[in-house]
């Protein structure tokens, strides 16, 4: 009896491995105001803030992240100084992470050297040094062509009376190495210089930074007197991708502290195009690489003027107004260029309307009352109204960002119609205060 064939036995083709999830992303600074945003787009336990002990402690950090479904978890880390970028990757060789993310000023060196340990997209540790410290800008800028004020490094009061003879107009007064306009003041003169100097030595930042001594960096330079500008831009590779230019104003008083933000600037096009191609001028200086740029001007005789510029995105509002007014998902398409993917979908070259951002200040003495914020939140165009401070809280006046006391954003199809949106609702908004400090 012939035996009968085997039966053809079907196999089934080989299961593809599965690609590993990828590496977190690291955040490094808290700011909690971005949660929403990141929320957006970060899927579930995806994130891991990088954060200084004494900030994590001072602003209860791990409450805030409690029950967040994007937080993986929080690092505790002095990324502030040398060194601790090649010391956390040491540390945590295998974490893989698939970006990372310097999300406020004093996180880019260390978020630049780390991006760089791991082999992943970032402005590159020599481009973040230059943008950290105001005087390596200026030396550096100014030797690229780009416009400069005059400007000193000053030790005491001595050396910015040095600077001042000879001179007419004000000087500026400020740190080197700090944030926010902290320690900044504007000196119309030698009868001034002395308090000026201590004024600018009180820079504590109280719950944003760490409670060790920062070091003491102080500039003198040339007030120039203009309309105030930054530029927002997305860069890969030295290449700009996207790019804004916000309209600035100042609050009155020796300390030159923002008031206004308005996207996009109302300003010619041509105004716009010079102070885009000025900013990339500064990309290519610095040889900035992948990530965003924040760079301040002022336009002083038709020549732009470089006040500074960071390695980050703008703070002030400027990310929401930006979002509003293209439309854009910009810190989605940062954290997509970090990672070395395409920004979701075609970034913009124009503004589809505009938004505008009114800061409130009040002070000096003890708040007793807040009134009006329910009125400012239901006034034409408004999309965000809120106060910072609440009664029995001690104002000392308005000394730097972080002495503001409020902010109102709006909407609208013009520049100039946001702006008067904003203003008329900071308007209803009132702060009694009571005493003086």
């Amino acid at each position: 009896m012939t035996a009968a064939p085997d039966t053809p036995r079907h196999t089934p083709p080989a299961t593809p491995p599965t690609a590993p999830p990828p590496g977190p992303v690291l955040v490094v600074g808290f700011v909690g105001v971005t949660m929403g945003l990141i929320a957006a787009f970060q899927p579930d336990d995806s994130v891991i803030y990088v954060e200084e002990p004494d900030v994590i402690r001072k602003r209860r950090v791990h409450d805030q992240i409690d029950g967040v479904p994007f937080v993986r978890g929080l690092i505790a880390w002095e990324y502030h100084l040398e060194g601790k970028a090649d010391e956390f990757h040491n540390a945590h060789p295998d974490l893989a992470p698939s970006a990372v993310i310097p999300a406020i000023e004093y996180a880019t060196p260390f978020a630049a050297r780390l991006a760089e340990r791991y082999g992943l997209p970032g402005a590159g540790l020599g481009a973040a040094r230059i943008l950290r410290d105001k005087a390596l800008l200026r030396q550096v800028g100014a030797a690229a062509g780009i416009a400069n004020p005059a400007v000193a490094a000053v030790s005491g009061p001595d050396g910015v009376l040095e600077f001042l003879r000879g001179r007419s107009g004000p000087v500026v007064l400020k740190p080197a190495n700090r944030q926010a306009s902290v320690g900044t003041r504007v000196i119309h003169g030698p009868a001034e210089v002395a308090q000026a100097w201590v004024d600018c030595l009180v820079q504590d930042e109280g719950v944003f930074v760490p409670d060790r001594p920062m070091d003491l960096s102080m500039l003198v330079e040339q007030y120039v007197d203009g309309p105030e500008y930054s530029v927002e831009l997305l860069v890969r590779d030295g290449r700009t991708l996207f790019a804004n230019v916000t309209g600035k104003e100042l609050f009155p008083g020796p300390h030159p502290v923002e008031r206004a933000h308005t996207v996009p600037a109302d300003i010619p096009a041509q105004r716009a195009e010079l102070l885009v191609a000025q900013t990339e001028h500064v990309v290519r200086a610095v040889d900035f690489r992948t990530g965003t740029i924040h760079c301040e001007w002022i336009v002083s005789g038709g020549v732009p003027y470089l006040v500074e510029c960071a390695g980050r995105l703008a703070g002030g509002g400027i990310l929401d107004t930006i979002q509003l007014a293209y439309p854009v998902e910009l810190l989605r398409s940062y954290y997509a260029l970090m990672k070395g993917e395409e920004p979701p979908g075609e970034l913009p070259r124009h503004a589809k309307g505009a938004a505008a951002v009114r800061f409130l200040a009040a002070g000096p003495g003890r708040v007793t009352a807040v009134h009006g914020v329910e009125d400012a939140r239901e006034a034409d165009g408004v999309f965000l109204a809120a106060v910072t401070v609440e009664p029995g809280d001690l104002l000392t006046g308005l000394r730097h960002s972080w002495d503001r006391t409020g902010i109102v954003m709006a909407t609208a199809d013009s520049p100039a119609e946001a702006r008067r949106r904003a203003e008329r609702a900071a308007e209803l908004i009132r702060i009694d205060i009571e005493g003086e400090v």
